[in-house]
């Protein structure tokens, strides 16, 4: 055996020696496991959850009264935490996001922290706070079961609180909390996500309540504690629980909530109950709750009573509700194949026309593509309320931005409201039932939905603008002094190319693996597997990495190193395209003495060719000695060899890659008779040289015309060097000189 390696390593050293690359070996197809967290007993190497995998669980029992008066919001809420890891707990840390909108804490200023000659006073605003608000929790009280009060330590948007005694594996305990909060005014600063809307015609408000109770942190087999403070970019990480809720508003409110309305007989009229019968019968269009007439009229009293809204939700990471007398709402029944879903849209009069057509029908269309994508929403509810400036999501419920101007709305801002709507209604499966960790991993949630959500928009808004690879290619051509990789924790980056790099780098990478790497069938199994898996579970990176590989037998650290770990780019350099035949004497091929040697034109044996006008270059083939079989007796069929190369077209193609990011490679060939057809070659073509690789074709036709990546499959920066023969683009001084000459 080891003679005969040595034999072939003889055979091949003088052909290899000619072929080897002249640059640093990067090992691009090396395995990433020292880049991602070790498999075990939690987590097991198929990307699956382990057998000893376990997570936390939080139960929450709130009371909560909107004083519409004096903009506050003030509650009472008892936890019940289930300690199910392995360890002993002597302490919890509970999140207080509210106080992150508290002057002293909002280190966010430094997002807009330029000042320049010319300056609006809202910017003004946002960079100096000129005008301050009171914001952040006043925490009246933490006790146990007995009332016995709670120590607890605040830091920032983190509170430790101390137990007496550790909360032991495999145990539970409740404790409760009073505490309030101004809700802030979502115009007077960057990156409100929650807060109210004030409505200066009418002297009305819509309040979105978000982030608005103290929640549990997670606690996990990774990291123990997830307790990093709240920097408003890297956004949540929670635990599953039940709900129990109560929401005290004033009376000619109307609520949009997280959950079930238990009390319908309470705070709806006979009319809207009766709608909404209608409405759960009602599978092809929506039907009004509230017209534009009763909320108009509604806009007109402001009650000081009180009206409670109660509801439950089960298996849910948060809760969140919208409240306003503004409301309009319409509703309509989507069957999904295990649920029936009431999709929802709340919004002011200043959301018509546009809202009243299309968020309801948006909700639709992504409930349906996402389930069956991934797995069926399992929740009764989808609702979407129209607000300014975000789109914004938790379990159930979104707030979505997008408004026409006196009524009316460009193409582009209504494509804008509805892939918003799409967007946000997606995020019920990328972070709130597929949980990852929002502020460590931003790209695991918004770049898995805006995957799908592009999916949404291509499958359902065919005339609407989608992501393609193209999208990604300004980005990933820009500086790499301040680029950075996707694999980037989320508060990290820069705000000015957040969007690109965790949104939409994400969503081309996988829409490469679908398309052009894996294959639709085969990725869609896969990405619904790793969707299973992990819903209402905890996954990280490396869970989603070893989940596509253990799915489709596809080596793809290649990829996962290059696409989520470097800001190499793709940029393929079609170098050289060679043109031989097989030399032949006459047309008795089998008759020919094999006299001459085996022979190919060298990359120095002549010039290069810059086309195909100078016709083939030549191969003579010689029948193989009998010494290069080395101990095998059959011998090859020449003549049948030489029946198949005889009179066909053989081209070396030569291609660079001078981006750094491998990829496969896609040809394009064009014939003199105008005909075309493709080649695709894996990536794994650049395994023994990453940065030049060479492959050999035949064909029956005359080649005029190779191009790579026709169908812009791979987000190559430069497309000018994908031809051949190379097609040649004008310098910005000839056009400076057309354009002065009028050519």
């Amino acid at each position: 055996m080891m003679r005969s390696i040595l034999l072939i390593f003889l055979a091949l050293f003088s052909l290899s020696t000619l072929y080897a690359q002249n640059q640093p070996w990067q090992g691009k197809f090396e395995p990433i496991d020292n880049m991602i967290a070790p498999p075990n007993a939690y987590r097991a190497a198929s990307g699956a959850p382990g057998k000893a995998y376990w997570q936390q669980r939080a139960d929450y029992k709130i009371k909560a009264i909107l004083d519409e008066a004096n903009n506050t919001l003030s509650g009472e809420e008892t936890i019940t935490y289930y300690n199910n890891s392995p360890d002993d707990l002597s302490y919890l840390w509970i999140q207080l996001e509210q106080n992150v909108n508290k002057k002293e804490n909002e280190d966010f200023g430094s997002i807009n922290n330029s000042i320049k000659e010319g300056m609006s006073t809202r910017q003004m605003q946002f960079l100096t706070r000129a005008i301050d608000f009171p914001a952040g929790y006043s925490i009246k009280y933490i006790k146990d079961t007995n009332g016995n009060t709670i120590k607890s330590l605040v830091n920032n948007t983190m509170m430790k609180v101390l137990l007496d005694e550790p909360l032991k594996s495999g145990t539970s305990m409740s404790f409760s909390i009073a505490w309030s909060y101004p809700i802030t005014d979502r115009s007077m600063y960057l990156l409100s996500r929650e807060g109210y809307e004030y409505f200066p015609e009418d002297d009305n408000t819509v309040y979105l309540i978000a982030h608005w109770f103290p929640r549990m942190a997670v606690y996990n087999d990774t990291e123990g504690w997830q307790n990093q403070q709240f920097q408003k970019l890297g956004e949540f990480a929670l635990e599953f629980g039940n709900y129990e809720v109560e929401i005290s508003v004033p009376e000619d409110h109307i609520v949009a909530s997280t959950g079930n309305l238990l009390n319908s007989d309470d705070v709806l009229t006979k009319t809207q109950r009766k709608r909404m019968n209608e409405a759960r019968k009602s599978f092809d269009k929506p039907v009004m709750i509230i017209t534009k007439e009763e909320a108009e009229a509604n806009e007109k009293t402001k009650s000081k009573k009180l009206k409670t809204w109660r509801y439950n939700a089960t298996n849910v990471r948060d809760f969140a509700f919208a409240s306003s007398r503004k409301f309009m709402w319409d509703a309509q029944a989507v069957k999904l194949p295990t649920n029936t879903v009431m999709a929802m849209s709340f919004y002011p009069k200043e959301g018509l026309p546009v809202w009243q057509g299309e968020s309801t029908k948006a909700i639709m269309h992504a409930l349906e593509v996402y389930s069956e994508a991934t797995f069926d929403y399992p929740y009764p509810v989808c609702i979407s309320v129209n607000t300014s400036n975000i789109g914004m999501e938790f379990p159930m419920i979104s707030f979505n931005g997008g408004r026409p101007k006196n009524g009316k709305i460009s193409d582009g801002a209504k494509q804008g409201m509805i892939g918003t709507i799409i967007h946000e209604v997606g995020h019920n499966w990328f972070p709130m039932i597929v949980s990852s960790d929002e502020r460590k991993w931003m790209w695991m949630d918004e770049g898995l939905n805006t995957f799908l959500h592009q999916r949404t928009v291509a499958e359902r808004y065919p005339d609407f603008n989608s992501v393609t690879p193209k999208s990604i290619v300004p980005f990933m051509s820009g500086d790499k002094n301040i680029l950075r990789p996707i694999m980037t924790t989320s508060d990290n980056e820069l705000m000015s190319q957040f969007g690109a790099n965790f949104y939409l780098k994400p969503t081309v990478g996988l829409q490469m693996l679908r398309n052009s790497i894996i294959g639709k069938e085969l990725f869609d199994q896969a990405f619904k597997e790793y969707a299973n898996r992990w819903k209402y579970k905890h996954p990280n990176p490396a869970d989603l990495f070893r989940t596509l590989e253990d799915a489709t037998a596809a080596d793809l650290d290649w990829f996962y190193r290059g696409w989520f770990f470097t800001t190499d780019n793709v940029d393929m350099e079609l170098t050289n395209v060679k043109w031989f035949k097989v030399f032949e004497e006459d047309t008795n091929i089998e008759d020919q003495k094999k006299k001459s040697q085996f022979k190919i034109e060298g990359e120095n044996s002549s010039s290069k060719a810059k086309d195909f006008s100078s016709g083939p270059e030549v191969i003579n083939m010689a029948a193989t000695p009998d010494a290069a079989y080395g101990q095998f007796l059959s011998r090859i069929d020449e003549a049948e060899v030489r029946k198949h190369v005889s009179g066909k077209n053989i081209y070396e193609v030569t291609i660079k890659n001078k981006g750094g990011l491998i990829m496969p490679v896609t040809i394009e060939w064009v014939y003199t008779d105008g005909t075309k057809d493709i080649d695709k070659l894996p990536a794994q073509i650049w395994r023994r040289n990453e940065y030049e690789a060479k492959h050999t074709f035949i064909k029956e036709k005359e080649v005029t015309e190779v191009n790579l990546d026709p169908n812009f499959e791979f987000a190559d920066v430069d497309t000018k060097n994908n031809s051949f023969p190379k097609v040649e683009t004008p310098s910005e001084f000839d056009e400076f000189k057309n354009k002065k000459l009028g050519n």
